[in-house]
């Protein structure tokens, strides 16, 4: 049976999964792509390269930051200095960046915090971010830019940034009309790039478009949003992960995974879903389930993970030093997890920070997270005669001063919608802040 025959017959790439769990011959040992080790880490093998890439893979997205004197913020060079010690001497090896993370700041700290180690020691992924002028004059700009901010003169892993947003005329005109592609194709072929290929979010239509391209571009890897909630239930316009991976997969082309967590939403699930969790197993931790879950999968290269903090980079390098990939009970439970967790009416905010800096100053996702926050914690409660009424009320007032400055608050949205373009999650960011604001106001009315 070929291996289309069997993903066709299976129904689902997760079978495949489950079966590398159990110990049985699957696509990933037939092709070379078993689990490889190096000390504790687990490693996946580039099938076109031979890189060695840890399934563990550096986010650069999200920095931890100081405030100036000025009450600026800045990525604080000696933390990330820090982190990326600690990941090096861990065996992470894949660093993911933009020009547009943390405020544009992240290619240069990240370039700074790597160019301490030997080039060949780690792989640096960044992005053609040609978000708001796509010229070719200020694609090539951003292009040229990076190698500086990032103090190399090859990159590993280059993408087209956020492709599928906007539609198939919008991605013509970002990358094809521009002639940035075609060049992007002579930069490979002269070693300045060693691996081509986009990060998505969008609709069916857009990914089939692009993903065609294949023929003439030939793709390297492609970068999804995969986890257990968006592998059959994507919100918003994203397309369920069981289908990107499969098409991928189908074609021979690696995965990079992106928002395993859902920009923290499923380390931060309600209290009655992370107790199922912790009976399924009292010694994981509720994210551990999430990222097993991304890195089971066999076409998977690396999972990217935005380790702010020290104790969440220690912990995924738990997880994944070594993998202990899931079974087909684990994947089923999941599944079943992800329905109830549709229960909770959540905003899909991954506070990616895209949709900043706000030009009025509001801070959107600290907004978005501190309502997910109360949904997930059962504090969003509107019947004042309840009695869990005051409890909630006052958990959300006293919790969002403390999330959010008061100058920095929902009520002062003005509806300008310079935000909606941005989100790759397609929230309508001006019409759940409105509501958020008059919840606030309906709370502060009500005694």
């Amino acid at each position: 049976m070929s291996r289309r025959d069997f993903l066709k017959s299976a129904g689902s790439a997760a079978v495949i999964a489950g079966m590398s769990a159990a110990g049985c011959a699957s696509p990933g040992k037939e092709d070379g792509r078993e689990k490889e080790t190096s000390g504790e880490m687990t490693y996946r093998t580039n099938t076109r390269t031979g890189d060695r890439v840890s399934l563990l893979g550096y986010g650069c997205m999200r920095w931890p930051v100081v405030k100036g004197a000025d009450g600026k913020e800045t990525v604080s060079q000696e933390q990330v200095n820090r982190l990326v010690d600690r990941a090096m001497e861990s065996g992470v090896n894949y660093y993911d960046t933009s020009p547009v993370y943390c405020q544009g700041q992240s290619e240069t700290v990240s370039g700074t915090a790597l160019s301490r180690y030997p080039r060949d020691s780690y792989f640096l992924a960044t992005k053609l971010s040609n978000f708001s002028n796509w010229s070719r004059e200020n694609s090539m700009l951003i292009y040229r830019k990076s190698f500086e901010n990032m103090q190399t003169d090859y990159i590993d892993y280059y993408l087209l940034h956020s492709v599928g947003a906007g539609g198939i005329s919008h991605f013509n005109e970002r990358y094809i009309d521009n002639g940035m592609v075609d060049f992007l194709m002579r930069e490979r072929e002269a070693g300045r790039i060693r691996n081509l290929g986009f990060s998505f979010h969008g609709s069916k239509a857009s990914f089939d478009y692009v993903l065609g391209l294949h023929d003439k571009v030939h793709w390297d890897f492609v970068q999804i949003q995969m986890n257990y909630a968006d592998w059959r239930h994507a919100s918003g316009d994203n397309v369920n992960a069981e289908y990107l991976y499969a098409e991928l997969s189908r074609r021979g082309i690696q995965a990079v995974i992106m928002e395993p967590l859902l920009g923290g939403r499923l380390s931060k699930v309600p209290e009655h879903i992370a107790a199922r969790l912790k009976e399924r197993d009292p010694y994981r931790s509720i994210a551990s389930w999430a990222f097993r879950f991304a890195g089971t999968y066999s076409d998977v290269l690396t999972v990217l993970s935005g380790m702010t903090y020290m104790e969440h980079l220690d912990e995924n390098i738990r997880t994944y030093s070594p993998l202990e990939p899931l079974s087909e009970d684990d994947i089923k439970f999941l599944e079943e997890t992800a329905v109830l967790m549709m229960q909770y009416p959540t905003i899909p905010c991954n506070d990616c920070k895209y949709c900043m800096p706000c030009p009025y100053g509001i801070d959107i996702p600290a907004i978005l997270l501190h309502y997910n926050k109360c949904v997930n914690e059962g504090n969003i409660v509107r019947d004042t005669g309840s009695e869990s009424y005051r409890k909630a009320r006052r958990a959300y007032l006293v919790g969002y001063d403390r999330a959010v400055e008061d100058e920095r608050q929902a009520d002062h949205c003005i509806g300008c919608r310079q935000c909606i373009p941005h989100c790759p999650q397609s929230i309508n960011i001006p019409r759940e802040l409105h509501r958020i604001a008059r919840y606030v106001e309906e709370l502060k009315r009500s005694r």
